[in-house]
């Protein structure tokens, strides 16, 4: 479970929400299914990237399981402020989970967004909107349950149709103490449409905590025209990263330092080779050929993808 247990717990665990008071818009790592992991979060921290997400966890298993504990989440004592982001459907388990990572993360989010059909069918992630009093009690419980005040709890939501029940799922959710919000723009039903940043606009201007925008945001320009629109206090972002995980510093696409820091940090850090050379297929698509794609993408091992960066780019 964890990286390095010693130095995890010399580590000096932060309060999220001083980034929110910083007067900054706040540059967030989303929650990625197998792709924020450590290894990638301490890429995009070296990239002016403020706050990282852990992809989603099922709650359940994390308290029942050391196994799951241990494939599931992995921390050192750099990878600083942490959001481990769960997904529950019942208080306690929920309290369970936060209790045991409190000493190792920051914060806990609660997935509320998720669209995809098994989180559904098993009453987690996009269905919670529809269950304000649900959400209210699960962000009560953790909040009576954790000691630490300065250890956040989050949601992660998308938004209803009528906009006048995901203001009334904020405004239950603020009450019972939740710490920020996180609007990903789009209901349920919806993959590739526009965002909807007006929406967040109007969530923003009817809340007092802290609300972060999320949704088709592929650059730094794309942050703060986003920024902008909504008045968020933080941008989060996802494929846009994998895309380019310098994009929060500044670079327009991925440049060749960071496909080198890449390397080192995923080899340091034992990153399974179809995860090492993911990241680098996404990482290198604006920057290669079709014909390059077609060699690089089909190579089959660390030693390959190795030699082929030596030969090509000098990494």
């Amino acid at each position: 479970m964890i990286d390095d247990i010693r130095e995890t717990e010399e580590c000096q665990l932060k309060d999220p929400m001083d980034l929110f008071h910083s007067g900054q818009v706040v540059k967030i790592c989303a929650p990625m299914v197998r792709y924020s992991k450590l290894a990638f979060r301490t890429l995009v921290r070296k990239y002016s990237c403020d706050l990282c997400y852990t992809p989603m966890i099922v709650a359940a298993d994390f308290v029942r399981s050391a196994k799951a504990r241990d494939s599931e989440f992995t921390t050192n004592k750099g990878d600083h402020p942490l959001i481990v982001q769960f997904a529950a459907k019942e208080a306690q388990v929920l309290c369970d989970a936060a209790r045991m990572i409190c000493p190792f993360a920051d914060g806990i989010d609660l997935n509320c967004g998720c669209p995809q059909r098994w989180a559904i069918s098993e009453g987690y992630g996009a269905c919670l909107i529809n269950k304000p009093e649900l959400v209210k009690d699960m962000v009560r419980h953790v909040r009576s349950q954790i000691d630490n005040p300065k250890f956040s709890i989050s949601i992660k939501i998308r938004i209803h149709e009528d906009l006048k029940r995901t203001v009334d799922l904020c405004q239950k959710a603020e009450a019972a103490g939740v710490s920020w919000i996180t609007v990903h723009g789009r209901s349920i039903e919806e993959r590739h449409q526009p965002v909807h940043y007006d929406a967040i606009k109007i969530i923003k201007q009817s809340m007092s905590i802290p609300i972060v925008a999320n949704g088709d945001i592929k650059t730094l320009e794309d942050a703060e025209n986003v920024h902008h629109l909504t008045e968020a206090d933080g941008v989060m972002v996802a494929r846009g990263l994998l895309a380019n995980p310098a994009m929060f510093a500044g670079y327009e696409e991925t440049p060749f330092e960071c496909i080198q820091d890449w390397v080192d940090i995923a080899l340091e850090h034992g990153t399974p080779f179809t995860c090492f050379h993911h990241h680098l297929m996404y990482m290198m698509e604006r920057i290669t050929s079709k014909q390059e794609k077609k060699v690089f993408n089909v190579l089959s091992s660390t030693s390959a993808v190795l030699d082929y960066l030596n030969e090509h780019y000098g990494v």
